[in-house]
């Protein structure tokens, strides 16, 4: 039986991600009271095994000691939920919404659109302390979103656990939902030679080119050692996703050769590794 509670600011993906899990067999209940949640539990026990409930700003109680106290007894009752928050940066939803024409929920309060933004993350900062995972789609597509909600809820085991390596470039920002972040800028940079310039890290000449400096294979290492240390933590807390992000100036050369180099190696331990390249679709270094 899984039970799953979706929240997040609007304009962040929270409706996107109900309807995937609703595509995904999900039976989606949005905007409940949260008062009524624990009814709705007792009522969809036998009925729907895959319960996923959207959890609203507007909805929230005033009272943080209401909300904890609810989350208690959902505790209390041994009833096993996850919650997933899901959210973006400010201009991205200033931009979201200004590109749809769509109303913000507490505009209805007399708030300007920045300022309906900044209370709804005031109001929902009880589901975010209780949120075992946070997703930023800043720079995720709905499609993306929808592909990270399903690998979440895949139905694996608690011990399986799905990794993602992501190369970005600096230049464009570091994304706000990697679980690790390592800087690449300190090796050589290919996009200085000209002959190379136009090829990126998945390509035979960059790999050659990085593959002949020792400390490029010392980096390789020391980041390989060091996740091979830590992620089995991640897995004692029964996390079921994990994002590694390797960045570099512009995300075309060298992050994009060590994610495929470590994504490469964690393959042979890990049954789902999945690789992002950020700035692929960029020209530019």
């Amino acid at each position: 039986m899984k039970r799953i509670f979706v929240s997040g600011r609007s304009g962040s993906g929270k409706t996107v991600a109900l309807r995937a899990l609703e595509d995904h067999g999900f039976y989606c209940v949005d905007n409940i009271p949260i008062k009524l949640i624990p009814e709705l539990l007792t009522q969809t026990e036998n009925k729907y095994p895959e319960l996923a409930v959207g959890i609203d700003a507007r909805n929230i109680p005033s009272s943080d000691d209401e909300f904890e106290e609810i989350m208690q007894f959902l505790q209390s009752k041994g009833t096993e939920f996850q919650v997933v928050f899901i959210d973006a940066s400010d201009p991205t939803l200033l931009k979201r919404f200004s590109e749809t024409r769509r109303r913000h929920p507490l505009t209805v309060e007399g708030l300007s659109l920045s300022e309906a933004i900044a209370e709804e993350k005031k109001r929902l900062e009880p589901v975010v302390r209780h949120a075992q995972l946070v997703i930023d789609t800043t720079s995720k597509t709905p499609h993306e979103l929808c592909e990270t909600i399903i690998k979440i809820v895949s139905g694996e085991k608690k011990s399986h656990l799905s990794i993602q390596f992501e190369s970005f470039g600096f230049k464009n920002g570091t994304p706000c939902d990697a679980d690790f972040v390592f800087d690449a800028r300190c090796l050589p940079n290919p996009y200085w030679e000209e002959s190379l310039r136009s090829f990126n890290g998945k390509d035979q000449k960059i790999i050659g080119f990085l593959e002949e400096l020792p400390y490029v294979q010392e980096y390789f290492w020391q980041t390989r050692t060091f996740l091979q240390t830590w992620i089995p933590r991640f897995e004692e807390g029964n996390r079921t996703y994990l994002t590694i992000a390797i960045g570099c100036t512009g995300g075309q050369h060298r992050s994009v050769y060590m994610v495929e180099k470590l994504a490469e190696y964690f393959a042979t331990l890990y049954q789902d590794i999945q690789i992002r390249h950020r700035e692929l679709k960029s020209k530019t270094e």
